[in-house]
């Protein structure tokens, strides 16, 4: 049975988004600097924030999350600006736009690498912080919530990692871009990340739930018109 157009396209879509993907991977495999790093900033953020806020275990329940996501937030941009710099390197951006590929699988596969090497230190970070702060974290609703705002944070970040690739000062840039616009992200899933600690009901979570979604869909829908006029420039 032969395969539509259509079918073509979206096979060789994914084929170059995975290509991508495995691309990151080899390259992170061969230095292991990336994920290293990045386990290394997120560990020492928890620490010092443990050993500088000596209280009790009712204090450290109101500030729990919000030191949960500094940790993730900043790992996470940590995380974008070593892919920013690896893409630099040898000019290998320069060559994958050369390629004839659809352009979008560039952001859906940095964005999927991105989000997979995020997921994987906020795995090893939540155990330990949960010995530290002695704070439940491993409730499914918890857990969605995570991946929802790692997944709005990652997304933006990618996007916008793709303007500060061509500034000369991108380490500082992408963050002073990437916070203000993320910042939607980051409130929607704080508020739901303590709604769910503090045991309310489904009724009194679904706002900033439901805003995550919204603001999550939207960044999706403004990456892809987007991106194609963003790494052209």
């Amino acid at each position: 049975m032969m395969k539509s157009p259509q079918d073509n396209t979206t096979t060789k879509f994914w084929q170059s988004s995975l290509a991508i993907i495995w691309k990151d991977w080899k390259i992170e495999l061969r230095k292991k600097s990336l994920l290293s790093s990045m386990l290394i900033f997120s560990l020492m953020i928890v620490l010092i924030f443990t050993f500088a806020l000596d209280l009790d275990k009712s204090a450290r329940e109101n500030v729990a999350i919000g030191i949960l996501w500094v940790t993730f937030v900043f790992a996470a941009t940590l995380g974008l600006n070593q892919t920013i710099a690896l893409e630099n390197e040898n000019s290998t951006l320069d060559g994958i736009l050369l390629s004839p590929i659809d352009q979008t699988s560039i952001l859906v596969g940095k964005f999927i690498s991105t989000f997979i090497f995020v997921t994987i230190i906020e795995a090893f970070v939540m155990p330990i912080y949960y010995i530290l702060f002695e704070i439940p974290l491993f409730s499914p609703k918890l857990i969605v919530v995570i991946l929802l705002g790692t997944f709005g944070y990652t997304l933006v970040g990618t996007l916008l990692a793709t303007i500060a690739m061509r500034t000369q000062y991108r380490e500082i840039i992408l963050p002073i871009l990437l916070f203000p616009v993320a910042t939607p992200i980051i409130i929607s899933a704080v508020q739901c990340s303590n709604k769910i600690l503090s045991g309310a009901s489904w009724n009194q979570m679904s706002g900033p739930f439901n805003l995550l979604i919204v603001y999550d869909i939207i960044f999706v829908g403004i990456a892809i018109m987007t991106f194609d006029h963003l790494i052209k420039e």
